[in-house]
């Protein structure tokens, strides 16, 4: 695939004092930060922290209550190459291949162009042999894969990942960190969650922990986990439950 590098459009995205608000109850509250560009950023945090709706804030799927979401300094500007990939994500009934050009389709992708760009997704995910397979009959570590060449569909420049390798063996697993550190080399921006504090070590450039909706901690990874700063970061990297 072509180098990708993240214009100016896109990032920085900034949030200043956002809240999202469902149903009377404040799902985050007061989120200032800034993703810029550079190695990955990873959420982290218990159960109900509000790392999924953070990326949903991030996609632009859902518009803060409160506070204001600018990309590239315009405030309220929708995403232009920005692509999500959820925990469980839905495939098509259809081939690999089929889903992976519903997706360039979807994008905007010439029909010219779409044969060799789907050829080029499935070969970056390791899922050429598996073209013609229906993908609901995939296991569960290559329909990840396949998501993942979806979410590259769009040729984004920042890419959010919902707990990408939840459920996955330790194959599945390292498989698709090592398709997050390629993404990432390409210059793509990645943010991802995860429970799991080893994945965080090996893949972050920088840490953000959440707790009760709130960003508690924000620091490069190898300072995250060697000095934590804050009562509820050392709690967190000592495995004790955050409450």
């Amino acid at each position: 695939m072509t180098a990708m590098r993240a214009p100016s459009s896109e990032l920085p995205i900034a949030l200043d004092k956002v809240s999202f608000i469902a149903r009377g109850n404040p799902i985050v509250s007061d989120l200032s930060l800034i993703v810029a560009a550079g190695a990955p950023t990873v959420l982290i945090g218990p159960n109900g922290a509000g790392k999924t709706t953070l990326l949903r804030l991030l996609m632009g799927l859902i518009r803060p209550s409160r506070g204001s979401l600018s990309r590239g300094g315009r405030v309220g500007a929708a995403p232009e190459r920005c692509a999500i990939m959820f925990q469980r994500p839905a495939m098509l009934r259809r081939s690999a291949a089929g889903n992976i050009r519903y997706a360039l389709a979807a994008a905007g992708v010439p029909r010219a162009e779409r044969s060799a760009r789907c050829a080029e997704l499935l070969a970056l995910v390791g899922l050429s042999d598996f073209a013609g397979a229906p993908a609901k009959r995939l296991s569960g570590g290559e329909q990840q894969r396949l998501a993942l060449a979806r979410a590259l569909a769009k040729d984004p420049a920042v890419l959010l990942l919902d707990e990408p390798t939840a459920s996955l063996d330790p194959a599945a697993t390292k498989t698709i960190e090592d398709m997050i550190r390629d993404i990432a080399a390409r210059g793509i921006k990645v943010v991802m969650s995860t429970h799991d504090l080893g994945e965080a070590r090996r893949l972050a450039g920088d840490i953000m922990l959440l707790h009760r909706g709130r960003v508690i901690e924000t620091a490069n990874a190898s300072d995250f986990f060697t000095a934590p700063r804050t009562d509820e970061a050392k709690k967190f990297v000592a495995g004790e439950l955050l409450i």
